[in-house]
C-alpha cells in the first residue's frame, strides 16, 4: 500500500520553495555574517617597523632556544584569556618591565588567548567573532608597538590568517592536539608552535602531533582575501610537545619529563620540552603552580633532565582566582581577574619568576662544571 500525505501531513506540499529550502539547509544555523579578510584588517592596521621587529626577532629567539643555541627558559605567561583589553595592556606594561630586567636568564612571550576551546562549551569572548578578529589584530597591533611578545592559541582553524603575523609563539590545545586540521594548520605557521599532551595524559598524541607538523600538507582554509583556498604549506620545523598532566595526574616531575624525552628521542623529535604549571599539573588549583615551578627550577639545577626542558607556562593575571561573567553583564566583573580558568595573581608571579631565573643560572653551573670535567 502507497503512502497516504493528505493536506494535514507534517509537510504540506503546498508549502513555498522559499520556505523549503530554508528546512533542507542551515535549519538550526541562527544568523550568518561575513569574516573580516585578514588582508583588510592589515591595511587597516598597517604592521610598524618596531612591531615587525619585535615579531620576527621573538621568534628567532624561540627558534634558537629549541635548537638549543640559546639556554635561556623561554616562559609563557599572561591571563588564561583576555576579555578586558585594558587590564591586560596594564599586565603587559607590567610584564613588559620585567622581562627587560630579565632577559638575560628569561625570554618572556605573553599569553593572549581571545578564545579558548572547553571540555563542554567553548569561550568565544563576549563579543561576535567577526567583531573579535578586529579587536583582537587591534589589540595585538598594540601591544607590539610596546614591544611585546605575543603568545596565541589556535583552536579556530578558519582563520588562521589572522593573529599570526602578530604572534611570536603558538600553541594547540590539549583538546586540539589530536585534530589533523590542527596539525595541518600547524603545518602553516610562520612561527614556533607547542603541542599539549591530550587531555587524559597521552604524550604520545603530542609526539605524532608534531611530526605531522614537522611535514608538508595540503588542505581548506580561508586565506588573507578572505576567500576559501586550498593552502599548500612546507612544513613546521619548530614544533615541541607541552607537558600539562592530564587525567592521570600531573607530569611534571623529573621521572615524566625524562620518559618523555626518551620517546621524542625514539620517535626522532626536538628532545626540547615546555611544561605547563597550570591545568593538570597544579590539578586545576591555581596557587598549586609556584610549586610545579619550584619542581621545575630544581630540575634545571641538578637534574639531568635540565637539557630537555625549554619552557614553562604560567596563567597569571593582576588579580588572583577566577569568577563567572554575571548576567547583569562584563561591566560589574571584578578588573583584573580571569574568567576562564583561575589565574595567580601580578604579586605572586614575580617571586616564581624570579625563582626561575636562579634555576637557569643552576643550569649554567651545571654546564659549565660538565665541560671541565
Amino acid at each position: 500500500m502507497g503512502s497516504r500525505m493528505g493536506p494535514n501531513s507534517d509537510l504540506n506540499m503546498a508549502m513555498s520553495f522559499k520556505d523549503a529550502l530554508s528546512r533542507l539547509e542551515n535549519s538550526r544555523v541562527k544568523s550568518t555574517r561575513p569574516l573580516i579578510p585578514p588582508q583588510i584588517l592589515q591595511e587597516d592596521l598597517p604592521l610598524t617597523l618596531l612591531a615587525a621587529h619585535t615579531v620576527l626577532q621573538g621568534r628567532v629567539e624561540v627558534e634558537n632556544i629549541l635548537k638549543g643555541d640559546d639556554d635561556r627558559l623561554l616562559v609563557v605567561v599572561g591571563p588564561c584569556s583576555v576579555h578586558n583589553t585594558e587590564a591586560a595592556m596594564e599586565y603587559a606594561k607590567l610584564l613588559k618591565a620585567y622581562a627587560d630586567n630579565a632577559r638575560q636568564d628569561l625570554l618572556i612571550v605573553m599569553r593572549v588567548y581571545f578564545e579558548k576551546p572547553r571540555t563542554t562549551v567553548g569561550w568565544k569572548a563576549s563579543f561576535l567573532l567577526t567583531e573579535a578578529c578586529g579587536l583582537h589584530a587591534r589589540y595585538c597591533s598594540t601591544l607590539q608597538n610596546s614591544v611585546c611578545l605575543l603568545a596565541a592559541s589556535s583552536s579556530t582553524p578558519s582563520r588562521h590568517s589572522t593573529p599570526p603575523i602578530l604572534v611570536s609563539w603558538g600553541a594547540i590545545g590539549a583538546r586540539t592536539t589530536e585534530s589533523q586540521v590542527h596539525r595541518e594548520l600547524t603545518s602553516a605557521l610562520s612561527m614556533p608552535t607547542g603541542f599539549k599532551n591530550s587531555t587524559d595524559g597521552s604524550v604520545g598524541i603530542a609526539i605524532d602531533a608534531c611530526r605531522a607538523a614537522r611535514s608538508g600538507h595540503v588542505f581548506l582554509s580561508v586565506g588573507k582575501e578572505g576567500l576559501s583556498s586550498i593552502i599548500e604549506t612546507e612544513g613546521n620545523p619548530f614544533v615541541h610537545i607541552i607537558l600539562r598532566g592530564g587525567a592521570s595526574g600531573p607530569n611534571f616531575a623529573a621521572e615524566f619529563v625524562r620518559d618523555a624525552g626518551a620517546k621524542l628521542k625514539k620517535a626522532d623529535v626536538a628532545q626540547k620540552i615546555m611544561i605547563d604549571c597550570s591545568h593538570g599539573n597544579s590539578q586545576k588549583q591555581h596557587q598549586k603552580q609556584k610549586e610545579v615551578a619550584e619542581d621545575i627550577a630544581r630540575q634545571l639545577e641538578s637534574e639531568d633532565t635540565s637539557s630537555l626542558i625549554m619552557g614553562v607556562m604560567i596563567e597569571s593575571n593582576l588579580v588572583e582566582g577566577r569568577q563567572d561573567i554575571p548576567t547583569t553583564g562584563v561591566a560589574s566583573l571584578r578588573y583584573g581577574q580571569s574568567v576562564t580558568d583561575a589565574c595567580i595573581s601580578w604579586e605572586t608571579t614575580v617571586p616564581v619568576l624570579d625563582r626561575l631565573r636562579e634555576g637557569v643560572r643552576g643550569r649554567r653551573l651545571l654546564t659549565r662544571k660538565a665541560a671541565l670535567a
